[in-house]
């Protein structure tokens, strides 16, 4: 009979090795090799669990989505909690992910719906005195502070909650494992067990889950993978808004963004990003132009602000916010070689406003404009807005979805709209002064006051 070897499995990529090590020589991952059995040669055929089924003969029950109460959440969800679905919530400490869930489930739980939140970190005092701040202490909402994983299934059991929220899954804890909370280990097999368990009993799970220092979600990579839907509650330091961002979600589209706004009482969706993220801006000013950004299926418009001036000390700075800064490069070089403006010696610094992030290639007509009316100190016309993909030859390309920026630039009272000619037929009929323009020379002119 031959000799079972050992074999070491790298829960994060996969990899097998005969060899353990503290790292994986593959993905570079601490901590994740795992020994499993194999045994050489020929393997007696196992037998299937359950048969293959045609697709045609699989009959899906349709489920009715759960209102959360807070409409800009359903929205980041894909339109509501859907029951046996597995979320996990990411972002910054400090940031409101607790409050959001807190506020989200005891929403729920008024409009009848059986929710259960788990506190791992907060005694049940501390819960009480935050529901208490945010006007919510009057909830039927049921509350645990368990932080063992067989007491969370022993609830999950006795209640049958048709939402669960555990805050967080660093700090529970399974005790037939031996490593502390937050390990690897843990982190990994709580989490598989508490999704089988909910999605057998069809209910909805939230997990809170912390992450590094590089903003990704701690704990193994096969957590995200694990699960039907990722979101990151983002916010800049300092800035009151708070951005809710999917950047995974099986049920729903992703890169759907929810904004709300952070006050002493607690969270408080915007409904109109667009005016709040505009409400300060200086049409007067040189280096502010407006763009229609798409995040999911909303259109927001965001101010993108540049300042332009002589270097002083002899390399250039160059500094932003909320763009790539790969693609400003690229742009200060199409502008100071397609469009003749002189900026290798110039120090070049371009924000966008309200804490925004705008990365994709429709804001590169906006962003050039924005540096070319600082470097020639003339504003852009405050009643229109940009949008267009420019390219190293200084073309300017179509973009998608024109008709939905537009339409949120018409509704925020902007008369015109500054488009690639690709867009034109498009944007015609959406109520709006169109300037198409194919070559970004043409965009720079109504700078200068021409059409």
């Amino acid at each position: 009979m031959a000799q079972k070897r050992a074999l070491y499995l790298c829960r994060e990529c996969g990899a097998t090795f005969h060899r353990w090590s503290g790292r994986c020589p593959k993905c570079q991952e601490w901590d994740s090799l795992e020994e499993a059995q194999s045994a050489p040669g020929k393997q007696a055929a196992a037998e299937p669990i359950s048969p293959p089924v045609a697709l045609t003969d699989i009959s899906v029950e349709r489920q009715v989505r759960l209102c959360s109460g807070m409409p800009e959440f359903d929205r980041v969800l894909g339109g509501g909690v859907l029951g046996g679905s597995t979320v996990l919530l990411a972002g910054d400490p400090g940031v409101g992910k607790s409050t959001l869930l807190l506020q989200a489930l005891a929403r729920m739980a008024a409009a009848e719906v059986k929710c259960l939140y788990v506190s791992c970190e907060e005694s049940l005092g501390q819960i009480k005195m935050r529901a208490e701040r945010l006007g919510l202490d009057e909830s039927p909402l049921a509350v645990s502070a368990d932080t063992s994983l067989e007491g969370v299934l022993a609830l999950l059991a006795a209640d049958a909650p048709q939402v669960l929220a555990i805050d967080s899954i660093q700090r529970i804890a399974a005790g037939e494992l031996d490593s502390a909370p937050g390990s690897l280990r843990q982190v990994s097999t709580c989490a598989t067990v508490l999704t089988e368990a909910c999605k057998r009993e069809g209910c909805a799970l939230f997990l809170v889950g912390h992450v590094t220092k590089q903003g990704m979600a701690a704990g193994p990579r096969s957590l995200e993978h694990l699960v039907d839907t990722v979101l990151y509650f983002e916010s800049e330091r300092f800035q009151a808004l708070r951005v809710l961002r999917a950047v995974k979600n099986r049920f729903g589209a992703i890169d759907e963004i929810g904004v709300f706004e952070m006050l002493p009482d607690g969270l408080r969706e915007v409904a109109n990003p667009s005016e709040l993220f505009l409400a300060e801006r200086d049409p007067s000013t040189s280096g502010s132009v407006v763009t229609a950004a798409m995040e999911g299926s909303r259109a927001l418009l965001v101010e993108i602000q540049a300042l332009v001036g002589p270097g002083s000390y002899g390399t250039p700075e160059r500094k932003v916010s909320g763009v790539d800064y790969r693609r400003f490069s690229m742009m200060l070089s199409v502008l100071e070689r397609r469009a003749g403006l002189q900026l290798g010696g110039c120090d070049a610094f371009v924000n966008v406003a309200g804490g925004i992030r705008v990365f994709e290639p429709a804001a590169d007509l906006p962003l050039v404009l924005a540096l070319a009316s600082s470097f020639r100190n003339a504003p852009f016309p405050a009643d229109a807005v940009a949008v267009g993909e420019v390219g190293l030859g200084g073309e300017v390309r179509a973009v998608g979805h024109v008709v939905d920026r537009l339409k949120e630039a018409r509704k925020l009272g902007f008369t015109r709209a500054i488009v690639p000619s690709g867009n034109a037929a498009a944007a015609s009929p959406m109520g709006l002064t169109v300037h198409s323009v194919g070559k970004l020379t043409q965009a720079i002119r109504l700078i200068e006051g021409g059409t």
